[in-house]
């Protein structure tokens, strides 16, 4: 169990589409222990495997209160609407106002392969999107509106490295 490093916008990985998760082994163990480690450190609310470099199908949330992880998750739900500022560990330094779902719902299973669903308003909402778009490659700058995007990536383009 440790706290890995954290990749960043330009690694490849954060573009490719996870694999499904098939061995629930000790490797994919020490995997979630790994997440969930990375994830409570302060101002972390969610994590995809890809962040941590692993191309395969799992993420673990931090929010509200709730901490938890989902393996081979889906988005099975979406209700409402929210706009708010979203960042990213991933892209650090930049938050940006995104459209999202006011509610979410997410079915995976646990490293015992039983299923988990896991649901939630506004910031869980939010973060339960945001991780599975991670898995499908996808940074949660690619669908801002027009404008915002441009100012997103003025940003991205004056900060420093």
């Amino acid at each position: 169990m440790s706290v890995r490093p954290l990749r960043l916008l330009g690694d490849p990985v954060l573009r490719t589409p996870a694999d499904p998760v098939t061995r629930f082994d000790d490797a994919l163990a020490r995997l979630v222990d790994d997440l969930m480690d990375t994830v409570t450190e302060p101002g972390r609310a969610g994590l995809a495997a890809c962040q941590i470099g692993v191309s395969l199908a799992a993420f673990s949330y931090n929010v509200e209160g709730e901490h938890g992880y989902v393996i081979n998750p889906r988005v099975t739900a979406t209700e409402g609407s929210q706009e708010g500022a979203e960042g990213c560990l991933s892209v650090p330094g930049v938050t940006a106002i995104r459209q999202r779902a006011a509610y979410a719902q997410v079915q995976g299973v646990d490293l015992a392969q039983r299923p988990v669903t896991v649901a939630g308003h506004e910031e869980l909402a939010r973060c339960l999107q945001h991780e599975t778009d991670h898995l499908r490659g996808e940074l949660y700058i690619d669908r801002l509106d027009r404008a915002e995007r441009r100012r997103v990536m003025r940003l991205l383009a004056e900060l420093p490295g």
